[in-house]
């Protein structure tokens, strides 16, 4: 009798932890009861789809042409404040793109740093851009332009990094300065991140757990970004809901998953792509930032002198979505001198 009953709580356990840590089916936008299509979209060529959103001035009459990718728990409706005159002035083009498993884009169940890149690569092509184009990407967005440096680099005319992400596993910084950027993170996070790279088939679980915190990105915010914060409140938004539609799982998960596992290279082991000075790579840091320590980005830009390095004084960790400071990005990416200089 004891050996049935006992077979039957450990089938009983496993089930429940089965249960527990498998993620949930994605609700795939266009599928029967997921969410509707509403945005334009291009299939890759394994099947699956990216939503886009064009601004600015058509590509066939633009001087510039500007892929935007942006971070966590956001999607392509998160447009950039830049004024039309300064569009319209350079003639600039800017496609915003749903990374994958975000809003109106399929999820990538084999989602990594070099799916990024590839992606925008297809999606450039598919929309006929051109040869070669102009990338910025904010926060998380940051991994997919070094992807971008590293796996497509013949096919950007400049790049610029906003408050970009770092990885606690990137092999490239000394202990002493990854130790004291990482003892800076809440306990919560430092947890999450080590989930995310050590065990990602857990990460369902950690991150549905009611035990423990799990990610607490909002409470670290300076007082720079709770007064953009505020003012970004203010205006009319009917795509928060849509970011994370096809699951939790597959959009915000995933990009951490993604970006804190295992890399194939690290940044510091990537080739300047213009050793002929015919473009440029900016990283842009606030020094009050909480969520990515200025000290990270600042010591990758001295192992790599062609990054032109910004340090802004007084901002954290969204100056990207003020106006001044986001058309600074801009001048600066599309009409830098020559670094030789």
């Amino acid at each position: 009798m004891v050996i049935p009953i006992s077979v039957a709580l450990v089938v009983i356990f496993v089930g429940l932890v089965y249960k527990a840590i498998k993620p949930p089916d994605p609700k795939i936008c266009g599928s029967i009861g997921g969410p509707q299509v509403k945005s334009p979209r291009v299939k890759l060529s394994d099947g699956r789809n990216l939503a886009y959103k064009e601004f600015g001035v058509p590509k066939e009459e633009a001087r510039y042409k500007i892929i935007v990718i942006h971070g966590y728990n956001s999607s392509k409706d998160q447009t950039l404040a830049v004024s039309q005159e300064l569009v319209e002035d350079l003639g600039i083009y800017f496609l915003h793109f749903d990374r994958a498993g975000y809003g109106e884009s399929d999820p990538h169940s084999s989602r990594s740093v070099k799916s990024e890149a590839y992606d925008i690569q297809e999606l450039a092509d598919k929309l006929e851009i051109g040869d070669k184009f102009y990338i910025i990407g904010m926060s998380m967005g940051g991994y997919s332009v070094w992807s971008c440096l590293k796996y497509i680099p013949h096919r950007l005319s400049g790049a610029a990094l906003v408050a970009p992400f770092i990885s606690y596993w990137w092999p490239c910084f000394p202990d002493n300065l990854l130790r004291e950027a990482f003892q800076m993170l809440p306990q919560s996070d430092k947890w999450t991140f080590r989930v995310a790279h050590y065990a990602p088939w857990l990460f369902h679980w950690w991150m549905t757990q009611k035990w423990f915190p799990s990610l607490t990105l909002t409470n670290m915010l300076s007082p720079d970004d709770i007064e953009i914060v505020k003012s970004l409140s203010e205006l009319p938004n009917t795509s928060q809901e849509r970011i994370t539609q096809q699951g939790e799982y597959e959009s915000l998960h995933r990009d951490i998953m993604s970006a804190f596992g295992k890399w194939e290279f690290g940044p510091t082991e990537i080739a300047n792509p213009f050793p002929d000075n015919n473009g440029s790579v900016h990283i842009w840091q606030g020094f009050e930032d909480r969520i990515i320590p200025y000290t990270l980005n600042r010591y990758i830009s001295h192992k790599l002198p062609w990054i032109l390095y910004h340090e802004l004084p007084h901002a954290g960790h969204l100056f990207l979505f003020k106006k001044n400071e986001c058309e600074s990005i801009i001048r600066a990416l599309l009409l830098s001198p020559d670094i030789s200089e």
